[in-house]
């Protein structure tokens, strides 16, 4: 295999791009050229924010090509198009061969939450101190317990007693309702708006041996002694009342995905509903809870 690299301006990516994939580039990777260096500037802003810019000022492009002959060719026939104006071919190299599975599963190590719970993927033996285990491969849906804000949630299931009901809304990969099935809760119920996180909740499910229901978010139509969200600031707003009409007299709701500068404004928007506050903090990402 073989990579073409070139340099472009922020105003012709898209167009650089788009003839790669023309001419039968296997894949194709952008990156910031400035990145580490004085002149980097940030593309993506925060959590449920716009991006300050479409694009980076400079960017580095890396095309796969089955062979050099065609990296070679793509080249020459991208410098002679109008829309090349500013960019330049920085050359050709050869990719070694290597073993990207194996290499894609290095990345991923078994998590610990606690001292004996643990998430580990299915390539890793279960640690020895590891009293409570969920098996979970990386996936289409979020959620893999690296993540700030789904280590709290985990960490407060773990730590709380479980009641018999769990509404897991928003529930990704599925791993948060799975844990509440591990820690005691018989009648789990996990929705989310992606029909892929929905399956990928069903299979997790599956392999770690627990019996919960998946589907869309109008299955949700009970209330429940936990009704945990772990999304992002945003749609937690819109969602005050809803959520909090899903939990039980006496339950507990438990929110994620906020960021600590969000805190206050997420217990005013629940405030006519319950009363949040911070149950946990983590790389300047906080875990809310209210008890109803």
């Amino acid at each position: 295999m073989f990579e073409l690299r070139l340099m472009c301006p922020e105003h012709r990516v898209e167009a650089v791009s788009e003839a790669l994939d023309v001419l039968d580039a296997l894949s194709v990777s952008v990156e910031d050229a400035d990145a580490q260096t004085d002149a980097e500037v940030a593309l993506f802003g925060e959590p449920g924010m716009p991006a300050p810019k479409e694009g980076w000022q400079r960017s580095r492009l890396t095309a796969l090509f089955a062979d050099r002959p065609a990296a070679t060719q793509a080249g020459q026939l991208l410098q002679a198009q109008d829309f090349f104006d500013g960019c330049t071919v920085l050359g050709t190299n050869t990719v070694p061969d290597q073993d990207w599975v194996r290499l894609t599963q290095s990345q991923f190590a078994p998590v610990d939450i606690t001292p004996t719970f643990w998430i580990v993927p299915t390539w890793h033996k279960p640690p020895e101190a590891a009293q409570t285990v969920i098996r979970l491969d990386p996936g289409l849906a979020f959620g893999t317990g690296t993540h700030p804000t789904t280590r709290m949630c985990l960490r407060w299931i773990a730590s709380h007693p479980m009641p018999k009901t769990v509404l897991d809304y928003g529930c990704g990969s599925g791993i948060l309702a799975i844990a509440c099935a591990k820690f005691g809760s018989t009648d789990v119920l996990a929705v989310d708006i992606d029909a892929a996180a929905v399956d990928s909740t069903q299979a997790n499910a599956l392999a770690n041996t627990v019996v919960l229901t998946s589907g869309l978010p109008d299955l949700a139509r009970a209330s429940y002694g936990l009704v945990v969200a772990n999304i992002l600031s945003s749609p937690l707003k819109v969602l005050a009342s809803l959520l909090c009409s899903h939990v039980d007299a006496g339950g507990t709701l438990l929110l994620s995905g906020i960021l600590e500068r969000q805190a206050d404004e997420l217990a005013r928007a629940y405030a006519p509903y319950c009363v949040l506050s911070v149950a946990d903090r983590q790389d300047g990402w906080v875990l809310m809870s209210a008890a109803l």
